[in-house]
């Protein structure tokens, strides 16, 4: 904490000697995140569904850092403890959450299928409440830890054919919010980011819609689409010791999306 002026430095962006858990933290923004985390010189606990980690424990490892990996579908419940009991095996301390593990499905609301919908929220929502709590007992111990949400634009507005993402992202929202009146006192603070429209897999079907992609473009004050890399900055900080005063909060990185 920095109570004069003097007191604060660059360091407070440093995450040196920290541990931090990035889910679905293998590709696009997720790959992004442990990147940039490890740049600040935290070690990285990658969760992943997949097992073709290679690139992201090359690019984690030449900052320096450890990178260790955990293979896990989210949606099933009892991975939740496994992972952090294993992160804090390997690394001895949980500083850092990054619940970025997240999925979409788009349908016509009339058409939406009842197992998208509980795939959906199973995944945004429930594993984020889940290993938000789990994370949080080992941080109250530490009397210390940083736990970042990922939001998004659909927290603030309602799309189209994704109802369930909209509902979870909506909800995400609310958890940050609720965990942070909780462990504040603890030491702990809970935030998320919500980026804007990212160049990303998730969003392929819709840069591939010439029409929609030029619609949402020009909306964009930016005139620009963002890439992983324009996250990286918004990660650090929330995961630093610059943002310790900084709870509850929803951090839009969106090129003046919201702003229009």
């Amino acid at each position: 904490m920095a109570t004069q002026l003097d007191d604060f430095s660059l360091e407070f962006f440093s995450l040196k000697g920290k541990a931090a858990i990035v889910t679905g933290g293998n590709t696009g923004l997720g790959q992004a995140y442990a990147v940039a985390l490890a740049k600040a010189g935290a070690d990285l606990f990658v969760v992943t569904h997949g097992t073709n980690w290679d690139e992201t424990k090359k690019l984690i490892e030449k900052e320096g850092s450890r990178a260790a990996f955990f293979q896990a579908d989210l949606t099933k419940r009892e991975k939740v403890k496994e992972l952090v009991a294993t992160c804090k095996e390997v690394y001895g301390r949980i500083d850092i959450l990054v619940n970025n593990a997240g999925t979409i499905r788009r349908s016509p609301l009339l058409e939406y299928k009842e197992d998208d919908w509980d795939e959906v929220i199973e995944l945004n929502l429930n594993a984020v409440y889940l290993l938000s709590q789990e994370a949080a007992k080992v941080m109250v111990k530490q009397k210390s830890g940083k736990i970042i949400n990922i939001a998004s634009m659909l927290t603030f507005q309602g799309g189209k054919f994704i109802p369930p993402y909209t509902a979870s992202k909506h909800a995400v929202a609310g958890l940050t919010k609720s965990f942070a009146n909780e462990l504040a006192e603890h030491g702990i603070q809970i935030n998320a980011i919500a980026p804007g429209y990212v160049e990303t897999k998730n969003t392929a079907p819709i840069r591939n819609d010439e029409k929609r992609y030029a619609e949402i473009t020009a909306r964009i004050p930016a005139g620009y689409w963002a890439t992983p890399a324009d996250l990286m900055g918004a990660i650090v900080f929330l995961s630093s010791r610059a943002s310790d005063y900084m709870n509850g909060h929803i951090l839009a990185v969106d090129g003046g999306w919201l702003a229009r």
